[in-house]
């Protein structure tokens, strides 16, 4: 009976990676864009043809002559020349923030997975956060690709043990989606990279929670 209960549990996954929103929004951050539009650290960035390029003037009508009018004290135009007014310059745009390490172009996500303190073993909390991942690698749309799942503490304690847990905890990620979800072990590959890689640059022995988290980067069919 046990069996007959887990093996419909697997085979119903692509179908609530669709009725799963978290999951929908990982597909489309780890499956490759296609040529749709650039990806810049696993993030979509929308293409922008066709758009008047940021900071320049508003094109100005031409007049009954077929000339372009120019633009006169008093806001009239006319044939003689007047004073230039420039467009009021726009305020730069701040960069967005990365959400990754991944080098640019490749698509990947950056998951808080929860752990006890000095463990590798998951935690309910993890298991929820990483069911939508699972859902998503097992969904059609990334059935054709393999992953690199990347362990990644913050700078409290050695750098040696974070090395050690990053690895361990890496591993039992992947050995979650390829027991819960099913997901084809050849697919997967577990590294762990400590405090080498941070989200958030940091000194030594800052607990910074956005660096410790597990990595998941599409690295190809």
């Amino acid at each position: 009976m046990a069996a007959g209960i887990v093996l419909p549990l697997f085979a119903a996954a692509p179908a609530l990676a669709q009725s799963d929103p978290a999951a929908l929004q990982l597909i489309e951050r780890l499956r490759p864009s296609g040529g749709e539009a650039p990806l810049t650290r696993g993030i979509r960035v929308p293409g922008g043809t066709g758009a008047a390029p940021q900071g320049s003037a508003p094109a100005v009508a031409p007049s009954a002559g077929g000339a372009a009018a120019e633009p006169v004290p008093g806001g009239k135009t006319g044939g003689s020349a007047g004073p230039a007014v420039a467009a009021p310059a726009r305020p730069p745009q701040a960069a967005a923030q990365p959400d990754t390490t991944a080098p640019p172009g490749v698509p990947a996500v950056s998951i808080t997975v929860t752990f006890a303190t000095g463990s590798a073993a998951l935690t309910p909390s993890a298991e929820a956060a990483l069911a939508p991942l699972g859902r998503a690698l097992s969904s059609p749309e990334l059935a054709p690709y393999r992953f690199r799942i990347e362990g990644h503490t913050d700078t409290v304690g050695d750098a040696a043990m974070n090395q050690a847990l990053s690895e361990r905890r890496a591993a039992a990620v992947r050995d979650y989606l390829i027991r819960r979800f099913n997901v084809d072990p050849a697919r997967l590959e577990a590294v762990g990279l400590g405090e080498t890689q941070p989200l958030v640059p940091t000194g030594d022995g800052v607990p910074e929670v956005r660096n410790r988290r597990v990595q998941v980067l599409n690295i190809g069919g």
